[in-house]
Formats: structure tokens, C-alpha cells, sequence
């Protein structure tokens, strides 16, 4: 793959470390990308590693219970998620992409390195104990100890969160989109980088939980660590040769800032004629001019209008009193899409379970091929090959045959293929809750209700068809969790003596609640 470009052409919108204007032959392309590509995999690897095998970690070594385990975990997955939201804020406002995924891929490693620390030194977890010994009582972590591993957490998740918000963006930096060949070369960047996605997730989920679980987690984690690391080094080494943009301000700001200025003309009366609100032919007089295409107007979320309207008693106009009407009506197309966002919530939390409830569900039942036993976080390796084979089947088959039944050229619509992933995480929810009651049955008949940690004679892969079913997710258990403790709690510290599947039973409900919400609202985003 090399770059069809003469010597000394300059790329337009594009500069180099120094600011100065980059030689199209000198920078960016594959070579650039290969790197961003390198730390994205890491990043991957990283995440994973932990949070996949950490449900074991906290129940095995810091004698937590299944319910606060599955918490943390949970909780470490969405806070990575969130903070997404404030890493795109910074770099597209203050530092840029390049020194984000720079600052936080580094406060990863922090967030890691502090992780293997807690694992090496002994004062920094719990007394190991037996726990196949049913009266035996294992000490809980200490909140010094529980201190040093939320801190270990949440600095790794600030770091991917800073990380995975820049990462693509500046992998497609280095591509010039005004060039034919550059921007199909974009196009499989993309793809190399959901290829690179898949394969660090494949390896956390093989080998380092193998790692974890047969040479110790400290082993695992220093693996982890030094990977992060290789990551950071091998992308800042690429500096020369990266093709940087200036920064044209988050998408937040421009939300927040028509809120605000609707806000402060909310006393003004919506003018009758939209054409007579500021819009972007006006703003190219020179107040507010950016490269933007022009919006109709829509009569949806019509205070917002507000923002559009000029105010004579406004001597210096800005951003934060004065909006051209494509930025209210671009506010508007996202608060359109918050219902849609809003019905795949039950849908991320289906997912939570699989690196969570399903791995303790694992931990009890027979794990083994011949001789060999199965670490039971690697049962994810069959919901991440589920995704590797689905993109393909998706592509190459359902397409074509949506597109003559549908007669659609997109084959299914963005609403109709998030309602099959509810469809297929309900069918998930059904199976895992159908697998937990004949695993409550096999406990009960082999009397090992009382004995959380002792084998059941009941084979792993009973598991593996929610794992293939499920997308992907995060959310609520939490509050699930305090809704139904009582004299009978769902979601005990033993499994043998809860109701897990009564909580599948919810988000199997809940899907479908969902489900129909989606196809009750779809004809109102066309």
C-alpha cells in the first residue's frame, strides 16, 4: 500500500508537529495509521484483559460477592464508556487529538501499573483463605485495600476513555479526503481498525486470561502493562510523521451554547416566517462562518428557534447569544436521536452480564475439554467471534437479500437493525435464563446448594448461546440489584441460592419492551 502522491505536494487543512504545511510524501498514510493502529489494539488488549476476568479477581482474591463484583465491573465498563464524552470534549477544544490519546494513553498505563502493584504486594489484598470450605469465612478487602484498586481502575478507565474518543479520528487525519486514492485508502483504514479492535479483543480474552488464571494476575497484568507502554512508545514515535487539523471546537459546546442562547431570548416571540432567523448565509458576512451545510427548517423543538432570532439589544454577538438556524436544527437532529439511544440501554446492560453473572455462572460448572479446563472469562471469545462472523454474513448475505424483499438499497435501515439486536439479545435472555434454572436444578440434585465454589456436574457450553446472541452493552444492575434484595435476593453472594434467572427474565422483558418502543417510533425519524 503506498502512497500514489509527487514529491513536495502539500496537503490542504493539514500541518505538521512544528504547524508548518505537510508534505503529502512525507506524512501520513499507512504509515502513520499503522501506528495509531498499534496503540488502538493496546488500548483494546488493556481493557479487556481487565474487565473480563475481573468479576474472578474480586470474588476469588478480594472475597467480594457476586453482586458487588459484578457492580464494580460494571460500573469500571460504563465509567470507561462515559468519559469518552469528556475525552472528545478536550481534544476537539484545548489540546487536539494527538496529545489526548498522548496524555491519556499514559494515564492508562498509570491506571495498569498501579493494578500489577496491588497484585505483587501482599498488604494490598485480603489473606488468600479456603473457600471450598463452606465454613470457612474469608475476609473481605480492607477499604485501604478497595481504595488502591478503585483508583487503579478508574485512572485506566479515564485513560480509555481519553483514548478510544481520538484514536479513529486521527487515524483518518492522515488521510487526505479530497484526494481519490487517500480517501479509499480512509475507507480501509476503518476497517483495519475494527480488524485491530477484534484482534486485541481475541487475545485478552484467550491468552491473558489464561495467563491470569494458571501463571497469576500479576503475571497478567505486568503483561498488560508493559503492552500499554509499547503502545505509547511506538505511537509517539510516529510524531514526524503525523498529520495534524486545527481544532474546530466539540459539538457539546455548539449544543450547549443554542440551549443558552434560546435561553436568553426566551422573552422574545418566535417569528412566524423561519426565514427571517439567522442563518449561515447571514453568518458568512463574517460573524460566525465555518464550512457547514444549510439545514431546512422544522417545526420540532421550536423554542430552540430562540437561538436564531437576532436580538437589536445585543451589541457584540457570539455563539452564546446568537445561533444560525443549522446549528438549532443540528441540535435538534441529536435530541431526535436520544429516544433511539435511549431504547438500547436495556440493550448494553444485557451485555454487562456476559462479562459479569455469565462468568460467575462459569465458575461453578464443569469447564473441562479432556484435560484441559477452560478459564471462564474466556467464554467471551465466543461473543467477540459472534461479531467476526456476523459482520461477514451481514455484508455478503443478508444485504442482498434485504435489499430485493425490502427493495431498500441499504438492504436493512440503522432502526431496523438495531431491532434485530434487540430481537437476538431477547432470544439471549431466554436461553441464559432457561441454562440458569438447569443449573439451580443440577446444583440442587448433587446437594451443592450450601457450596459456592464446588463444580457442578453440568457442562460450561450450556452458556455459549448467550454469549453468541448477545451484542453489547452496559447500565443498571446495580439498581436491579437493590430492587430485588430481600429474603430471596436474585443476585446472591452464591449463586446456588439466588434467582439469576429471574433477573434475565427482566431484561428478557424489558427487551421487548423495548423492541416495541423502537417500531412504535421508528416512522417519526424517516
Amino acid at each position: 500500500m503506498t502512497l500514489p502522491t509527487t514529491q513536495g505536494q502539500t496537503v490542504p487543512d493539514a500541518w505538521d508537529y512544528k504547524g508548518h504545511p505537510v508534505d503529502r510524501s512525507k506524512s501520513g498514510g499507512w504509515t502513520s495509521a499503522a501506528m495509531i493502529l498499534g496503540v488502538e489494539a493496546c488500548e483494546r488488549l488493556t481493557t479487556l484483559g481487565i474487565a473480563v476476568n475481573l468479576v474472578t479477581y474480586l470474588t476469588e482474591t478480594m472475597h467480594l460477592g457476586n453482586a458487588t463484583s459484578a457492580n464494580i465491573v460494571t460500573n469500571f465498563f460504563g465509567t470507561s464508556f462515559m468519559l469518552c464524552l469528556l475525552g472528545g470534549f478536550i481534544a476537539d477544544t484545548f489540546l487536539g487529538r494527538y496529545f489526548t490519546i498522548g496524555i491519556f494513553t499514559a494515564v492508562q498505563a498509570t491506571g495498569v501499573t498501579i493494578l500489577t502493584v496491588s497484585t505483587i504486594i501482599p498488604t494490598l489484598r485480603p489473606p488468600k483463605c479456603n473457600r471450598e470450605d463452606i465454613t470457612t469465612i474469608c475476609t473481605p478487602a480492607s477499604g485501604i485495600q478497595l481504595s488502591v484498586l478503585y483508583l487503579a481502575l478508574y485512572l485506566t478507565a479515564l485513560g480509555t476513555g481519553g483514548l478510544k474518543s481520538s484514536v479513529s479520528g486521527f487515524g483518518s487525519d492522515q488521510f487526505d479526503d479530497t484526494d481519490p486514492e487517500e480517501r479509499s485508502q480512509m475507507s480501509n483504514f476503518f476497517n483495519w481498525f475494527f480488524f485491530f479492535i477484534s484482534l486485541g479483543s481475541l487475545c485478552s480474552v484467550t491468552i491473558l486470561v489464561y495467563i491470569q488464571d494458571n501463571l497469576g494476575r500479576d503475571w497478567g497484568y505486568c503483561i498488560i502493562a508493559c503492552a500499554i507502554v509499547i503502545g505509547l512508545v511506538v505511537f509517539l514515535s510516529g510524531t514526524k510523521r503525523y498529520r495534524f487539523k486545527k481544532l474546530v471546537g466539540s459539538p457539546l459546546t455548539q449544543i450547549a451554547a443554542v440551549f443558552v442562547a434560546a435561553w436568553r431570548k426566551k422573552h422574545l416571540k418566535l417569528p412566524s416566517d423561519p426565514s427571517s432567523l439567522f442563518n449561515i448565509d447571514d453568518a458568512a458576512e463574517g460573524l460566525m462562518m465555518k464550512k457547514q451545510q444549510k439545514l431546512p427548517h422544522t417545526k420540532q423543538f421550536r423554542f430552540l428557534d430562540r437561538a436564531a432570532i437576532e436580538d437589536p439589544s445585543v451589541i457584540n454577538a457570539n455563539k452564546w447569544n446568537l445561533a444560525t438556524l443549522t446549528d438549532v436544527e443540528e441540535v435538534k437532529l441529536v435530541l431526535r436521536m436520544l429516544p433511539i439511544w435511549a431504547t438500547t440501554i436495556i440493550f448494553w446492560t444485557v451485555y454487562a452480564q456476559m462479562s459479569t453473572f455469565s462468568v460467575s455462572q462459569a465458575t461453578t460448572m464443569d469447564r473441562h475439554i479432556g484435560k484441559f479446563q477452560i478459564p471462564p472469562a474466556s467464554l467471551t471469545v465466543f461473543f467477540v467471534g459472534a461479531i467476526l462472523l456476523t459482520v461477514p454474513i451481514y455484508d455478503r448475505l443478508i444485504v442482498p437479500i434485504a435489499r430485493k424483499v425490502l427493495k431498500n438499497p441499504q438492504g436493512l435501515t440503522p432502526l431496523q437493525r438495531i431491532a434485530v439486536g434487540l430481537v437476538l439479545s431477547i432470544i439471549a435472555m431466554v436461553g441464559a435464563a432457561l441454562t440458569e434454572i438447569k443449573r439451580l436444578r443440577a446444583a440442587t440434585r448433587n446437594g451443592l446448594t450450601n457450596n459456592p465454589t464446588a463444580p457442578i456436574p453440568l457442562s460450561v457450553f450450556w452458556l455459549v448461546p448467550q454469549f453468541l446472541f448477545v451484542g453489547a452493552g452496559e447500565a443498571f444492575t446495580y439498581i436491579v440489584d437493590k430492587v430485588t434484595r430481600n429474603n430471596h435476593p436474585w443476585l446472591p453472594d452464591n449463586l446456588n441460592q439466588g434467582r439469576l434467572y429471574n433477573f434475565y427474565w427482566l431484561l428478557d422483558k424489558r427487551l421487548a419492551d423495548e423492541g416495541i418502543e423502537l417500531e412504535d417510533s421508528e416512522p417519526a425519524f424517516h
